[in-house]
């Protein structure tokens, strides 16, 4: 899941990205309006956070100027005025939920994870391929009964070859589903955790999942020959 933070206070927004970012997801962070509308409306986010009170223009208004532009991702809204009418304004803009400054932090986490949800509410919480298992609450991964541990950007990563089974993947495309916009784009990164990751996955089983398909990318699945 890939998330955008639009927060004007630095240590708020490094916090808020820092906390996201252990539950395994990817999180970018600007700190104005304009940066924040355009990022949301080029980039396919699962979910936005956004400031109530930005320098360069308030959140209600990045807020209906994205819905306006047809950017209907789950929108959740921070602000340290918690009245009535600052909520009502934000909601009515189309945000989907409204959290008030200070707030505890698991408060947040559970209110993204319900964001997330909406609209997912029949998807199962268990991908499966083959002998392959990934659990997304408990995030764990399982192949053939054996228990394999994967770090945070291990699982992404796996999650997202496994919903894209069968396809060629790019590497521009895993870039922008797993990294966040710090990414190099002359860094071997992806490479390095491919390799990992194809050594936890395929490595002591006859038949591998994670391909290479030179000059263009990856490809998760059994081979046609396998």
């Amino acid at each position: 899941m890939r998330i955008l933070v639009i927060e004007d206070n630095p240590k708020m927004a490094a916090a808020i990205q820092k906390g996201l970012s252990e539950q395994g997801w990817i999180v970018d962070a600007v700190h104005t309006g304009f940066e924040g509308e355009e990022r949301a409306v080029e980039n396919g986010y699962d979910a936005i956070v956004l400031d109530l009170m930005l320098p360069d223009r308030d959140g209600v208004e990045v807020c209906r100027n994205l819905r306006r532009r047809g950017i209907q991702t789950p929108l959740l809204m921070l602000t340290a005025l918690s009245g009535t009418r600052e909520k009502v304004n934000g909601l009515d803009a189309g945000a989907d939920d409204y959290i008030a400054k200070p707030f505890e932090f698991e408060e947040l986490i559970a209110r993204m994870r319900a964001l997330l949800r909406r609209g997912q509410a029949t998807e199962s919480r268990t991908l499966r391929y083959e002998d392959l298992e990934l659990d997304l609450s408990k995030r764990s991964a399982m192949r053939a009964g054996v228990k394999i541990k994967l770090s945070p950007k291990e699982f992404s990563l796996l999650e997202f070859l496994m919903r894209n089974p069968n396809r060629v993947l790019p590497r521009m495309t895993i870039v922008e589903k797993v990294w966040d916009m710090n990414y190099e784009p002359s860094s071997n990164v992806i490479d390095v955790y491919i390799s990992a990751l194809r050594k936890k996955i395929d490595r002591d089983h006859e038949r591998a999942l994670i391909h290479t398909v030179v000059a263009s990318g990856y490809r998760f699945g059994l081979l046609e020959s396998a």
